[in-house]
């Protein structure tokens, strides 16, 4: 490995393992990918072939190698734990794709378990280094827009059964739920980044008769949040054939309307603006993994930089625990048909 280049070892080779393998290979002349291990020793292979990594031999090989500096996990949420406990008391930082956890109280147990042992834990929201969101998270926290008095979020997606057909997908077991904690996810952590935390919720969820699966395919929620704005939240993967996400914000001085990879801001005087780009796909179709890697790309950039400088990166895990609240919340006023207040959400 040459002077200034960092060792990663990555855990996993599913679906969500193509977009972190073009931007590592992307990022080749930062970053050295030391081995890549899965369970299944021909599909390990094959990933490696293709993207031209050297295999490890197992978990004990990263963790034991002193050139792992960091680990991207891209496992299934229930293999986590154990995999963090492994390579958190071996020192190596860890990268994670989302969700932290199936449940909000084994999400705080990983974080604890990082914190305690002083390494850093990044979690993979991509969607949060798009061109257009960072605009329009500037814009927010600057003041230009003034404050916001209206938040709504849409993930009008959609899946095919197949999809569901794969064993433990869109199960508690394996997964933690549905659409919320799979899908969702991404744009209501964004919509936190941005707007902030949501304090109350009232919500009800479901499953379409699209989908045999054991969790939801469908929620809808009205939101109070702590600064006073209301808020409308609507994710499913019940929308065929699949649209874009958005978020968009009624602010004192305009609306901002941000659909995908690109932001449109009216301002009150009557100006319009558009910022971003038009990302070729969006993962909301029969295809998850239609988007572009880009995304990764600077997620893990920023991620290995908060290493070198020792810092902390832009999507911590602590950072990620208030995306599970809310879903927590959502999930529990549909079940008990009553508004639910985010006490640990703040």
């Amino acid at each position: 490995m040459s002077a200034g280049r960092i060792g990663i070892g990555v855990v996993g080779t599913g679906m969500a393992a193509k977009p972190h393998a073009q931007a590592l290979r992307s990022l080749d002349d930062c970053i050295a990918v030391r081995g890549v291990y899965s369970r299944g020793a021909d599909k390990r292979a094959a990933f490696c072939a293709e993207h031209g990594f050297a295999e490890a031999a197992s978990l004990e090989a990263l963790a034991d190698d002193p050139a792992v500096r960091a680990v991207i996990i891209i496992t299934p949420p229930n293999q986590r734990l154990d995999l963090v406990r492994r390579f958190a008391g071996a020192g190596k930082h860890i990268l994670m794709e989302k969700p932290v956890e199936r449940t909000s109280e084994a999400a705080e147990e990983i974080v604890a378990i990082c914190e305690a042992a002083g390494v850093q834990l990044g979690i993979v929201f991509q969607h949060r280094f798009r061109q257009a969101s960072r605009k329009l998270d500037k814009l927010v926290h600057s003041g230009a827009l003034g404050a916001i008095g209206l938040a709504r979020a849409s993930v009008p997606w959609w899946r095919e059964q197949s999809y569901y057909d794969e064993p433990g997908r869109g199960s508690y077991a394996r997964d933690g739920g549905g659409v919320l904690i799979s899908q969702a996810i991404h744009t209501l952590d964004l919509m936190l980044s941005i707007a902030g935390p949501v304090a109350e919720v009232q919500a009800v969820a479901g499953t379409t008769p699209f989908h045999e699966m054991e969790s939801e395919d469908f929620v809808a929620g009205g939101l109070h949040f702590r600064n006073g704005a209301m808020g409308a939240v609507m994710a499913t993967v019940a929308a065929f054939p699949g649209e874009a996400e958005s978020i968009t914000l009624d602010c004192e001085k305009a609306s901002a309307h941000l659909q995908s990879g690109t932001l449109t801001v009216n301002w009150r005087d009557g100006r319009s603006e558009r910022f971003g780009e038009s990302a070729d796909g969006t993962g909301g179709g029969a295809d998850p993994m239609a988007f572009p890697f880009d995304w990764h790309r600077d997620l893990i950039t920023d991620f290995i930089e908060a290493i070198a400088a020792g810092r902390e990166p832009a999507v911590t895990g602590r950072d990620a625990l208030h995306v599970h609240y809310l879903i927590d919340a959502l999930v529990a006023s549909s079940r008990e048909r009553r508004a639910v207040e985010i006490s640990n959400g703040a």
